[in-house]
């Protein structure tokens, strides 16, 4: 999966903007202020990133366009990220999605906000959720709780990190964190499972309970009968 890339519109300091990115290294320079932030931003937006705070803002609705002396604000932030070079694999994970994959491996995720707070997600202009992106980026060894992005300084923590931080940060860059979490919800659904079965085995031996009531109750009911066929 490579980045071919980025359409912004109503994105923090970005009334429109598209960025292509070429093979090889890509370098985004400028002055202070000019936005280079906001194109990391972006990407982390589009690839599922819920944090105010890793996007620098108060609220999330803060990252919509609030206008300029010469734009007026607008009412809807929407990024989309173009994916080139998408592996099977990666297709598979946006499988339940679309109706038919494409055949360019080519994919395109788009993500809105509304200044009411609602949130749009879709693949290649078909609806979708979070989840489903977020699956598509995990599958990538990507996303906005990976490390496609390191911020400046986070290199030195890394380093500077114990042991068991380094391996975390390993595993999760290798992909590891995928198994990890696939395992964590098979062994949440066995637990579910589980409980379900208590319960039913519960009810079964409250129902066998009453069944055993239900026939002494009838043999006493028989044997009154007999008694009274007798008598008479």
């Amino acid at each position: 999966m490579k980045l071919k890339s980025l359409l912004v519109s109503g994105f923090k300091s970005f009334p429109e903007a598209r960025l292509d990115f070429p093979q090889g290294i890509t370098a985004v320079v400028g002055p202070n202020g000019v936005g280079k932030s906001n194109i990391v931003d972006a990407i982390l937006w589009v690839l599922g990133e819920q944090s105010t705070k890793t996007l620098r803002s108060e609220r999330m609705e803060d990252v919509i366009f609030n206008g300029t002396e010469s734009r007026k604000p607008l009412g809807m932030a929407e990024v989309s990220l173009v994916l080139s070079d998408v592996t099977s694999q990666e297709l598979e994970a946006v499988a339940g999605v679309m109706e038919s994959l494409p055949g360019n491996n080519e994919l395109m995720v788009t993500r809105r906000l509304f200044r009411d707070g609602e949130s749009e997600y879709s693949i290649n202009k078909i609806p979708c959720r979070l989840k489903d992106i977020r699956g598509l980026f995990l599958e990538a060894r990507a996303g906005a709780k990976g490390h496609t992005v390191i911020e400046q300084g986070n290199i030195d923590h890394i380093l500077s990190g114990s042991p068991q931080d380094r391996r975390t940060f390993i595993e999760e860059t290798a992909g590891i964190g995928r198994f990890k979490k696939q395992k964590t919800e098979a062994l949440n659904k066995l637990k579910t499972t589980q409980q379900n079965l208590a319960r039913v085995r519960d009810i079964i031996a409250e129902v066998e309970k009453q069944l055993r009531t239900l026939k002494r109750q009838a043999q006493q009911a028989e044997h009154y009968r007999k008694l009274q066929e007798e008598s008479i």
